[in-house]
C-alpha cells in the first residue's frame, strides 16, 4: 500500500517535469473512458476550460466509433484551436490528453505516445490490482 502513494507523487513530478521539458506544453492529463482524472499539471496560466475532462470522454466515443469503419484501433488524434493545440492518446483504458500552445510543434508532442504509453500501462495495473 505505501508504494501507491509513492508512486502518485513520482507520477506528478514526471507530469510537472514534462511541462517543464516541452516548449509551450501547457497541461497534461491523465483520465479513465469515463474522464475521472487520474493525474493532472498544468502550468499556471492554464485556462480550466481546456482542463474539462470533457475532451476524453468526447475522444472515446470518437474512438470508438472509428474502430467500427474497420480502420483498426485508433492510436491517437490532434484537434487544432485558435489558441490551443489538443494532442490524445489511445492508451486504453485511459487516455493522455496534451494540450499545447496552437504554434507548437505537434511532431515533438506526437513522438511523447511511446513514452506516455508506458506511464498509463503503469497506472492502469496499479488501478487494477485496488
Amino acid at each position: 500500500m505505501d508504494e501507491v502513494p509513492d508512486m502518485g507523487e513520482e507520477l506528478q513530478k514526471y507530469f510537472d517535469n514534462l511541462i517543464a521539458r516541452i516548449d509551450r506544453l501547457k497541461a497534461v492529463t491523465m483520465t479513465d473512458r469515463d474522464g475521472v482524472i487520474l493525474i493532472q499539471a498544468s502550468t499556471s496560466g492554464t485556462p480550466p476550460k481546456v482542463l474539462e475532462p470533457m475532451l476524453s470522454t468526447t475522444f472515446a466515443a470518437v474512438s470508438d466509433q472509428v474502430s467500427r469503419l474497420g480502420l483498426k484501433r485508433n492510436k491517437s488524434l490532434v484537434s487544432f484551436f485558435e489558441l490551443y493545440q489538443v494532442v490524445q492518446f489511445n492508451h486504453s483504458p485511459l487516455i493522455t490528453t496534451l494540450v499545447a500552445d496552437a504554434d507548437s510543434n505537434t511532431g515533438i508532442l506526437l513522438s511523447l505516445g511511446d513514452e506516455l504509453k508506458e506511464i498509463a500501462q503503469l497506472v492502469a495495473t496499479v488501478i487494477h490490482e485496488r
